[in-house]
């Protein structure tokens, strides 16, 4: 069974994540125009109108992308996605992820990785995450959610040029025992 790439049931007590659509794309731009957000980043002019505009483009177009919006308030936080399922090698990738700065070392991440990731576990055995290879909080945060770190690769994000990413992977059987 093909898992539904934009779930409305994925929510806890810090967050809950919505299927991103169109008329998103201003409150979300406010959230991702911060530059420091994208220091880190493979793209670090991700925060310019014309640079998120193809973000969202890709976001769009991958049918996978969620708005993550703070469970109390309600206010959006930030965005991640879904994407590049395959059926016959029983995987998907989870990625794109970014917050606002507001929500950094505060309990977002972790909460909203962990709800994709117990949903995509029923679908599939192996989660990949690809993480820059300069972006030194997120492979922290990957690190703390248990993945393991099994190489490097050229990425090409969505109308981007390739940039080195690390690969990290989440299991089904190693997600279990945790």
């Amino acid at each position: 069974m093909n898992p539904n790439l934009q779930p409305t049931d994925l929510f806890n007590d810090f967050v809950k994540l919505v299927p991103l659509q169109q008329n998103d794309f201003d409150a979300l731009y406010a959230v991702a125009s911060d530059p420091l957000i994208w220091e880190q980043h493979p793209n670090p002019d991700r925060y310019k109108k014309e640079v998120f505009e193809n973000y969202f483009k890709g976001a769009m177009e991958s049918r996978g992308a969620m708005l993550i919006k703070n469970s109390n308030t309600n206010e959006i936080i930030g965005s991640s996605r879904f994407y590049d399922f395959d059926a016959e090698k029983n995987c998907i990738n989870i990625g794109y992820t970014f917050f606002a700065r507001s929500c950094w070392g505060k309990p977002f991440n972790s909460p909203t990785k962990k709800l994709m990731i117990e949903y995509m576990l029923q679908f599939v055995n192996n989660i990949y995450f690809q993480v820059g290879a300069q972006n030194f909080r997120s492979q922290k945060a990957m690190e703390k959610l248990g993945a393991q770190n099994i190489g490097q690769e050229e990425v090409a994000y969505y109308g981007e040029a390739s940039r080195l990413n690390y690969i990290y992977l989440i299991t089904k059987s190693t997600w279990e025992i945790q």
